[in-house]
């Protein structure tokens, strides 16, 4: 029965809405232990403080942002400036296209990886060459350096447009700091990387209820392309991150942010801040829905360990590589369990 329902949508979302759905079909397989541990303890980092005239201030903060990127990756992110109506808006905006009608969601099903628009549902690859259905829909558009935008619903293109910006802007603040903690000269950040024409990546996540959550996955672990990931989310729990080899489940305010260091920047750092693991799992009663920015460096860029880092470690442990063909070698190989950084990797002689 659960399979013949599944056949009938390409969406979660309907296939989750049928009343007859007791049980989740085969595909969607993946057994999971989903309960992680309860933490109270991850970084908070005051975002107002890094531009504080006070200079004790700015130390302690800047001292705390390294530490967070260093011990674990995360970090919630308060006072950052963007006001809670729009981080509002745009979960409402991003769940009007999730209630858009199948057809006109079928208008983006991913033809390739370099699409500028994709929506569906996902799938990953196991060991065993079997392909696993996740137990999500999403959105995704490339909105800067090109912005790109479903056409409806109509609420979306206005509202993702000045939630970009501004979460770009913030973006690049964090990054100075970064780079002023990893010792860089000033300017060499937005040079390097060509920040004026950053990589800026939309991702808008539908998590329904699921009738066995300990079945199925939302997204399984894995790292994220780029250097710094934003998320929020509509006040329903269910990301996890992999910290000193336990799951934690993340705790924050709707209007704070959760950011975490991707792979870029475990690579520009030449291994000081780690890209980490962490997965999103599903529940029997609620709909999640998390809206995500990627920030990268500029497609074009050329990624590789700073030099100053490189010369005070004897060595790179990473290759260079462009910023865009990494990106779409990721999108392009989604193998469950696989780390992608370790394709880069330089190893020991």
């Amino acid at each position: 029965m659960a399979a013949a329902i599944a056949r009938n949508s390409s969406f979660v979302k309907a296939l989750a809405e049928n009343p007859t759905l007791k049980s989740i079909p085969s595909q969607f397989t993946l057994s999971t232990d989903s309960k992680g541990s309860q933490s109270d303890s991850l970084p908070i980092i005051d975002f107002s403080l890094l531009t504080s005239p006070n200079p004790d201030q700015r130390c302690r903060v800047l001292a705390d942002l390294d530490s967070a990127c260093r011990e674990w990756g995360f970090f919630i992110l308060v006072n950052h400036g963007i006001p809670e109506t729009l981080l509002k808006a745009i979960i409402g905006a991003s769940l009007e296209f999730f209630e858009l009608p199948e057809e006109e969601k079928r208008r983006y099903e991913a033809k390739s990886v370099s699409d500028p628009i994709k929506s569906g549902s996902g799938s990953v690859i196991n060991t065993a060459n079997q392909r696993i259905h996740l137990w999500r829909d999403f959105v995704k558009s490339y909105v800067h350096p090109e912005f790109n935008c479903p056409s409806e619903p109509q609420s979306l293109r206005e509202t993702l447009h000045e939630f970009s910006g501004k979460t770009r802007s913030v973006y690049r603040k964090l990054m100075h700091a970064i780079g002023e903690n990893l010792g860089l000269q000033q300017g060499l950040v937005d040079e390097a990387l060509k920040l004026d024409s950053c990589f800026q990546l939309y991702a808008a996540n539908y998590y329904p209820p699921c009738p066995e959550p300990d079945q199925a996955i939302g997204i399984p672990p894995h790292t994220d392309h780029g250097l710094l990931t934003f998320l929020i989310h509509n006040g329903v729990a269910g990301l996890q991150i992999q910290h000193n080899g336990e799951w934690f489940d993340t705790i924050s305010s709707q209007n704070a942010i959760l950011v975490n260091t991707a792979d870029h920047l475990e690579i520009l750092s030449n291994g000081r801040y780690k890209s980490v693991k962490h997965r999103a799992v599903v529940n029997t009663e609620a709909t999640r829905i998390s809206v995500v920015m990627a920030h990268g460096a500029a497609p074009d860029a050329i990624v590789a360990p700073a030099a100053a880092l490189v010369e005070q470690d004897g060595r790179p442990l990473y290759r260079p590589m462009k910023f865009i063909e990494y990106v779409e070698t990721m999108l392009s190989n989604p193998l469950l369990g696989k780390c992608n950084l370790d394709c880069i990797k330089i190893q020991d002689d």
